[in-house]
């Protein structure tokens, strides 16, 4: 494509959540710069991350990335939150809060993830949409360096530099939560380990090396990378390994750690005779289940729901047509927008839909998908109701107990819903009275009376009483 001229927008204007100074893109002339449109909680933004971080290392004497979060729920204005989503992603490069859409409006981006490309004479080379731009920006970021290089205007000085980092906390970013009679396990995502521990806080054991990486291997050999969902069955832990694609399972005996969905690779790979389940690629598996010896993983990245049976290894697509819509009916044809939690209630498979805004089932019967509440992608809000009255903004984490009662981590609007039946097929959500506002809930479980709440941005686990209404810290490292 022909170059075209930058929009006169002053980026050092905008605000910068971890840049040193602000950023002005006329002291970049010389580098090839690549704007990239972004937003945390879209699952096809994150897996591009990674990817541009190597490139980034390829190319670390020639390229600059400037990262535009620009938000798709009001929560997410909040510089303080961008920051958070900044440092749990592990960006370390500048990232600006285009929480007002100046940047997105100037540069005429209508979808995330997009990276515009900016050759190194200050003009607009190239624009790439979704999640296969990494592959197209390291095409041509080469053809540009030794075109800039040919003509002397090519420069080699330091990228600008970024700053800040969160607390040093027990745990870091905290995503799934499974609960034993005898032991708590809590996936400390950003640290790339699961912590056993015994229900008074003190760690026994760590699964995860800390790095992140892709290997099976023995307690703290083994290799995780953004683990977000547990389930424990018996003396097995299933984990979604969501930066490695994959979901494991830790034995629990011994410790051991193995791989038995996915090549640790990102793909979009359905499910084939012949092929097995580890050696399919798949995308960001969210969260995990476990009941009569089937597995249940929510794929994030490809909109579905499977079904692994543990004794035959024989895995199928059970909910999704793998197209990113919300649609209720049969399984197979209806249409999910990037599942998260699961959990089982009354005959009903429960979904938390993040990217639909809404809470759904599959009703196991007649496999049915309905949708309980909530009202769809671009219709987020914060208020109970019934059915599509109610409105979520992004809810990730569902547990239900045996009443019949589902509780929803309603994630970026910090609360917790309890949706029950209001009879004739009708749900209602209401919300909990907890003392606190709550920073990203976002995965749950339930003990008892007990709901266990994975705080992810405050770095936390708390215990909530159900029915005594208190809120308390589990306190890790006792």
């Amino acid at each position: 494509m022909s170059a075209e001229p930058l929009p006169s927008l002053p980026f050092e204007t905008l605000d910068w959540v971890n840049a040193r100074e602000p950023v002005r893109l006329a002291a970049l002339r010389g580098r090839v710069v690549i704007l990239l449109f972004w937003t945390s909680d879209d699952c096809h933004s994150c897996n591009v991350l990674p990817r541009l971080h190597r490139l980034m290392a390829k190319f670390h004497d020639g390229v600059v990335v400037l990262a535009m979060h620009t938000p798709r729920y009001a929560m997410q204005r909040q510089s303080l939150v961008v920051t958070k989503a900044t440092h749990r992603l592990h960006l370390r490069v500048p990232v600006a809060n285009d929480g007002d859409w100046r940047a997105w409006r100037a540069y005429g981006i209508d979808t995330w993830p997009t990276a515009v490309v900016i050759d190194c004479d200050g003009r607009i080379a190239y624009r790439f949409r979704g999640e296969g731009l990494a592959e197209d920006v390291e095409a041509v970021v080469g053809n540009l360096l030794e075109d800039a290089a040919a003509r002397e205007v090519r420069r080699f000085d330091a990228p600008p530099g970024v700053s800040g980092g969160e607390p040093q906390m027990s745990l870091r970013f905290p995503g799934g939560l499974a609960i034993g009679e005898q032991r708590v396990y809590v996936c400390d995502s950003s640290r790339n380990r699961i912590l056993e521990c015994t229900h008074d806080g003190r760690v026994l054991r760590q699964f995860g090396s800390g790095t992140p990486g892709y290997w099976d291997g023995h307690l703290a050999e083994a290799g995780f990378c953004d683990p977000c969902g547990l389930a424990l069955s018996g003396e097995s832990l299933y984990v979604a390994d969501s930066g490695n694609h994959a979901v494991r399972r830790v034995r629990l005996a011994s410790g051991q750690v193995e791989t038995i969905l996915g090549c640790g690779r990102l793909g979009y790979d359905a499910p084939r005779d012949g092929v097995s389940p580890k050696e399919l690629a798949i995308s960001a598996p969210r969260s995990v289940l476990v009941r009569e010896n089937q597995l249940y993983v929510s794929l994030g990245g490809q909109q579905q729901v499977w079904r692994l049976d543990l004794g035959s290894n024989h895995v199928e697509v059970l909910l999704g047509s793998g197209r990113n819509a919300f649609v209720d009916g049969p399984a197979r044809e209806a249409s999910l927008a990037q599942p998260c939690g699961l959990a089982f209630s009354a005959g009903l498979l429960v979904v938390a839909d993040a990217a639909g805004n809404a809470v759904r089932a599959l009703r196991l019967a007649d496999g049915y998908l309905v949708t309980m509440v909530g009202a769809g992608p671009w219709r987020p809000g914060l208020a109970d109701g019934i059915g599509t009255a109610a409105r979520f903004a992004h809810p990730e984490g569902v547990a239900a107990d045996a009443s019949g009662h589902i509780y929803v981590a309603d994630t970026f609007n910090g609360r917790i819903c309890r949706v029950f039946s209001g009879g004739r097929g009708t749900w209602s959500a209401q919300t909990l009275a907890l003392p606190q506002h709550l920073q990203e809930p976002a995965s749950l479980a339930l003990s008892g009376r007990t709901l266990w709440i994975a705080e992810r941005s405050a770095h936390q686990l708390l215990k909530f009483d159900l029915d005594r209404g208190t809120l308390g810290k589990f306190v890790i490292g006792g």
